[in-house]
């Protein structure tokens, strides 16, 4: 039997949400745990994927920290995205046996997702992630290790869009982003856009299984805790 767990978190900073994906990879990789999609949002933050390239962040540092936007390099394909408040954030510690199917299944849930708010969206085989016509609305980046992934998807929801313009977003600068919001215009659930995604994702890797764990507040050692815990 093939379990999904699910961790439905609140607001984290990056360096807690990479500092959780680190120990629940090694713990993954040991079979400790099942496949666990981590989903969250983030406070400010712009980060650099190891594929990007410094000159598609159009604000100093400096300017970042007036704003009170973190900056971070990273070790997830792809390039520059920016993650904030109202925007979903979902990161996949899973057993991967093929690169290229596991995006394909991130796209395909998402895409469902969106569906179901009346928005068609789709693929460019040139650039990754989810389009809305020429607009990105979901941003995908991965890294697998000792086969078991982690990063993951961004998806815009009900996020402020401003401060993609203090990037090119993936390195695309003749792209634009969109959001749930701007598509529909009207404020979307997000706990329940979550857990509509968690089933999506169940349905799309055939899980038979799965479990949702909620957490009002970001207490590693209790997450850890109560995931290992999981039969």
């Amino acid at each position: 039997m093939s379990q999904l767990v699910i961790l439905n978190l609140p607001k984290v900073r990056y360096l807690d949400a990479w500092e959780l994906q680190r120990k629940l990879h090694s713990l993954r990789v040991e079979n400790q745990i099942p496949d666990t999609l981590i989903l969250l949002e983030h406070y400010p933050v712009i980060t650099l994927g190891k594929f990007g390239k410094e000159e598609n962040l159009l604000k100093t540092e400096d300017e970042l920290n007036d704003l009170g936007i973190e900056y971070f390099h990273v070790d997830r394909g792809g390039d520059i995205t920016y993650h904030g408040p109202g925007q979903l954030v979902g990161y996949f510690i899973f057993r991967v046996e093929g690169v290229k199917n596991f995006i394909f299944k991130i796209e395909n849930a998402l895409i469902n997702l969106l569906a179901e708010y009346g928005i068609e969206s789709g693929i460019d085989i040139k650039n990754p992630g989810v389009w809305v016509r020429n607009k990105k609305i979901a941003a995908i980046g991965v890294a697998i290790k000792k086969r078991v992934s982690y990063h993951g998807f961004a998806l815009n929801v009900n996020n402020d869009l401003t401060p993609f313009s203090f990037i090119i977003p993936c390195g695309l600068k003749d792209k634009e982003v969109t959001s749930i919001k701007e598509e529909t215009h009207q404020d979307v659930n997000f706990e329940y856009l979550k857990y509509k995604i968690g089933l999506f994702f169940f349905k799309e890797f055939n899980f038979s299984d799965y479990r949702i764990i909620n957490f009002s507040s970001y207490m590693e050692d209790s997450i850890l805790e109560e995931l290992l815990e999981v039969p």
